[in-house]
């Protein structure tokens, strides 16, 4: 697995940092990760598609981004990953998104259509069924742990890993890069590190997948793109994000949209395992 080359690019408020793979000269994939992720959630799929140049930018609030102020939501992360797209001289590519990511990327193609290809949904990119009594605004309710490890401190590296290694979704699956990955999203000096994304900005981001405005109207831009579903969700729990009576619902709400179900998959997995990346990399080629 190659090392992703690491570039940073301006935006609104600063600059957006971001990382490639695979030669400049190749077709060009902008891929986009989830909600508390970062770049390097995309290494598998990467090496996956090395005829391909896989684009792969840390959110704003994310990653080497965690910095870049505010405000968040999926319009502003739409227009950020065409700022990239700008700053690399690239007119017009598929984009694959991944959970939160996937609401980005139809962000992106509905609010810049000239400039996005496809559209790739893995795992996201529907608005997600808020569970009876509860409101989008108890988001830290909703999204679990996920909201609680930004909360939590690590007196080491070794505290961070341990704790990415016995996560439910890796339990059978544990990818060979997981270390990086989890050295990547830490920040501040022992004993008291910190995962880097911004609780607030997770916050906000996470109650538009609800069925905020901008992603209800990024709906009209599905129309021929391709949702990979897994069948196992966050902590590798049955049914996944997207339980097959809400995915039949969306079926007959969007018959212009692809669904298939990626077998023996969770959330994570479906980009950070092998038998996943490589589902996703067919799709790309296809």
């Amino acid at each position: 697995m190659s090392d992703p080359r690491p570039f940073d690019a301006p935006v609104g408020g600063g600059l957006l940092h971001a990382a490639q793979w695979g030669a400049d000269d190749a077709p060009a994939l902008l891929a986009v990760h989830g909600v508390t992720s970062h770049h390097l959630a995309w290494a598998h799929v990467a090496a996956a598609l090395p005829e391909w140049r896989v684009v792969a930018p840390d959110l704003r609030g994310r990653g080497g981004s965690a910095d870049l102020p505010g405000p968040w939501g999926m319009a502003r992360h739409a227009d950020d990953v065409v700022a990239v797209l700008d700053h690399l001289g690239l007119d017009r590519v598929p984009i694959v998104g991944h959970s939160m990511g996937a609401f980005v990327a139809a962000a992106a193609a509905h609010r810049h259509p000239d400039r996005i290809s496809r559209v790739i949904l893995v795992d996201g990119g529907l608005p997600l069924e808020l569970p009876p009594g509860v409101e989008a605004s108890q988001v830290d309710g909703l999204l679990g742990p996920a909201i609680a490890r930004l909360t939590m401190t690590f007196a080491s590296r070794d505290d961070y890993r341990a704790f990415w290694r016995g996560h439910p979704a890796f339990a059978t699956e544990p990818p060979a890069d997981l270390d990086a990955y989890a050295d990547y999203d830490l920040t501040g000096t022992a004993p008291a590190l910190r995962p880097r994304p911004a609780v607030e900005a997770v916050r906000t981001d996470a109650r538009e997948l609800y069925g905020d405005a901008v992603v209800i109207e990024s709906l009209a831009a599905l129309d021929g793109a391709i949702l990979l579903t897994a069948p196992r969700g966050l902590q590798d729990e049955t049914p996944g994000l997207y339980p097959p009576a809400a995915l039949e619902r969306w079926r007959s709400r969007l018959p212009g949209l692809i669904i298939e179900e990626v077998a023996d998959v969770n959330h994570y997995t479906i980009v950070m395992g092998e038998r996943g990346a490589a589902a996703v990399a067919e799709v790309v080629r296809r």
